[in-house]
């Protein structure tokens, strides 16, 4: 009962008591020691200004002081500058949507043909070369690797596999990126140009691969796989989700395995 009454207290006055700071990584740790749920923790990382170390060291302190992933997930959405779909992206009249996508991110259609959602995993970026194991040629500057946690993604899928991206205002399907991952040990990495440099004597490896989106809808994009696309570990990559600094940076990317 009482921790019920400080979490109704907490909603009142959180606007008040966080109005005059920025929340940052220890903000958040203070309200998971304080037992509020990850949807309170989760609204108040929406609502208010806040400056978090992503970094892959800063990201593991908050999972070892009891974050969640969906915690975790709103403070790297959070400090990559998107706003939460929700709170601030206009959605389209329901008439217009198909059943099961009603915001802004990627869906998979599944066996019955229904729209499900495809959530998306953390992934740590490196500039200027990291991760070399990727590629067989040099370093290419403008070159951005990304590198995701487990060999595997948790959705997968078989061929036709059939994507829906229900893009931010002001978005267009070709800012996004679709890339083909390589398993590294227990880990998945990618290289992706982002600028500057675009050859290399020798050639050098990117991951980048085209594909056919159709519209069918406000703002909503169909992909669909066929097998020639291979087997493997896929990811799609939207646009803003790495920063230009050569230091680490964290964003998201919607990852699915094709087993066949």
């Amino acid at each position: 009962m009482r921790k019920t009454l400080f979490a109704v207290l907490f909603l009142v006055f959180c606007p008040l008591v966080l109005a005059q700071q920025i929340m940052n990584n220890d903000a958040v740790v203070k309200l998971v020691k304080a037992g509020l749920s990850d949807d309170l923790i989760v609204s108040t990382i929406n609502a208010q200004a806040g400056a978090y170390d992503t970094t892959p060291e800063g990201l593991i302190a908050l999972k070892n002081a009891g974050a969640s992933d969906k915690v975790i997930s709103a403070v790297v959405l959070k400090a990559s500058g998107a706003a939460p779909a929700a709170a601030s992206q206009p959605v389209a009249a329901a008439s217009s949507l198909p059943a099961g996508i009603d915001e802004v991110g990627v869906y998979y259609k599944d066996k019955s043909g229904a729209w499900q959602l495809l959530l998306p995993e953390i992934v740590n970026f490196k500039t200027g070369g990291v991760l070399k194991g990727i590629a067989t040629a040099g370093v290419v500057k403008g070159d951005v690797n990304g590198h995701i946690n487990g060999a595997h993604a948790k959705m997968s899928l078989t061929f036709p596999v059939v994507l829906a991206v229900y893009a931010p205002e002001g978005t267009d399907i070709t800012e996004y990126q679709l890339l083909r991952l390589h398993v590294n040990g227990s880990s998945r990495e990618f290289r992706s140009v982002t600028g500057g440099v675009l050859h290399v004597s020798g050639g050098a490896t990117r991951d980048s691969i085209e594909f056919q989106a159709d519209k069918i809808g406000t703002r909503l994009y169909q992909i669909t796989l066929q097998a020639s696309t291979g087997k493997g570990e896929y990811g799609l990559l939207p646009p803003g989700a790495y920063g230009s600094s050569n230091m680490g940076s964290s964003g998201k990317i919607y990852s699915l395995g094709i087993v066949e």
